[in-house]
């Protein structure tokens, strides 16, 4: 028990690095994605594409990384995640530099696999995690990111200065810089992330049997099927990050309309993200303690308060700034407590199947709002976008419910998993 105890701590420390990494990576730039769609498209009606491009990538590349993580582990597919987006934002340099719109959204679409990556090593956290410690193991390495994801944003306008007189836009010089982060993250996972969480967590639920039955992609989708509770997770960690995704991105404009500099929307962006995740170790306390169908309740809340802010602050910039802060907030309480319920959920096998899917529906979802965020930008207004956002909450809040009332009506599978929920 104690080198098992021994192993959680390494593993969580090297997630932690990681994540600390990756989480400077991504927001350093992608907070300068819209304008540089702006400026390459000529239309700000496109400069939401960006983004979305992003999120698209990130939901096209879960399953292919879940199925090599299915088979061969978390390291290998990470450690692809990051050299995929180190790629894309390579691409990103030379579409800045040519101007060239459909080369953009090909590097923004690969870019988005170190979102992927980030996300993954979440479940990396929960391979090995009691049950009833689940939800916090989760939400450390979401915390993780806190350090790289608030500076990120601040470091946008450095990162586009160091490149001022060079062939490089400015506004592409983030992306150097996020290249850079991907390589040294991609390079601290491949060295060690030994043992691998996932085929160490498969070996101690099943000692001496090597066999792989169960792990496939068809077994995830099957075991989501059967489990009304992961199928609420499911919309749980979806709603939560389409609405915060299609809000988030058409913030920086908003602002700009109403006067923000680049440096006041990196400080909004900054307090978002720190809301998203600075507070998740609370979040996964009170889903351990209190249950995951509870926090998914304060999401919701937390969610549509933080639309009818944003929405109604109309150049208000500490209204916006509290909006999109209570934005990320409940972002993090649906995704801590969406993750963990639903890998309390579904078998050991099907996990990683099933946490793949996961982030394929989560990322199509927002990629689809994110990519409408922008039309409904230019033809109704940041306030109508955050209307709409609000909306999308209803249903996962009235499936929790309906949910938590069949749960309390079958009291003897209440805490089958060994966790309140």
């Amino acid at each position: 028990m104690g080198d098992l105890h021994r192993l959680r701590r390494r593993i969580s420390g090297v997630l932690i690095a990681s994540q600390m990494l990756g989480g400077l990576g991504v927001p350093i730039s992608i907070a300068l994605a819209p304008v540089l769609a702006t400026e390459i498209s000529g239309t700000e009606s496109l400069s939401g594409l960006a983004s979305t491009a992003a999120v698209i990538g990130t939901a096209l590349v879960s399953l292919p990384l879940a199925a090599l993580m299915t088979a061969r582990g978390r390291r290998p597919g990470l450690v692809l995640a990051y050299a995929i987006a180190t790629l894309g934002a390579g691409l990103v340099v030379v579409a800045a530099s040519i101007k060239s719109f459909p080369l953009l959204m090909l590097g923004m679409a690969a870019f988005g696999a170190a979102s992927s990556a980030n996300l993954q090593a979440r479940f990396a956290a929960a391979d090995l995690a009691a049950p009833d410690r689940r939800a916090r193991a989760i939400s450390v390495v979401v915390w993780a990111a806190t350090i790289g994801a608030v500076l990120g944003p601040n470091l946008s306008a450095p990162a586009s200065d160091s490149f001022a007189g060079t062939a490089i836009p400015q506004t592409a010089g983030p992306f150097v810089w996020a290249g850079g982060v991907f390589v040294l993250t991609g390079t601290l996972i491949a060295v060690f992330l030994r043992p691998d969480p996932l085929l160490t967590a498969r070996a101690l639920a099943a000692p001496g049997n090597p066999a792989r039955q169960g792990h496939s992609l068809r077994a995830g989708l099957a075991a989501v099927k059967a489990s009304p509770r992961a199928r609420l997770a499911l919309v749980a960690v979806a709603v939560s990050h389409t609405t915060m995704v299609s809000i988030m991105v058409m913030t920086p404009v908003d602002l700009g309309h109403h006067g923000a500099g680049l440096r006041l929307v990196g400080l909004v962006i900054s307090g978002h993200i720190a809301g998203m995740f600075a507070f998740s170790p609370v979040m996964g306390w009170l889903a351990d303690r209190l249950g995951r169908l509870s926090v998914i309740g304060l999401a919701a809340g937390l969610l549509s308060l933080a639309a009818l802010l944003a929405g109604t602050a109309n150049g208000n910039h500490t209204q916006s700034g509290i909006g999109l802060f209570l934005l990320g907030l409940g972002w993090s309480a649906g995704l801590v407590s969406g993750s963990a319920l639903l890998t309390d959920s579904v078998p050991q096998a099907a996990r990683a199947a099933v946490q793949g899917l996961s982030d394929l529906t989560m990322n199509t979802a927002a990629g689809v709002g994110g990519a409408a965020s922008g039309v409904v930008m230019a033809h109704a207004g940041y306030g109508w976008l955050n209307a709409i956002g609000a909306a999308l909450i209803l249903p996962m809040a009235a499936l929790a419910l309906f949910t938590g009332r069949r749960h309390a009506a079958s009291p003897a599978r209440a805490g089958a998993d060994g966790v309140s929920s």
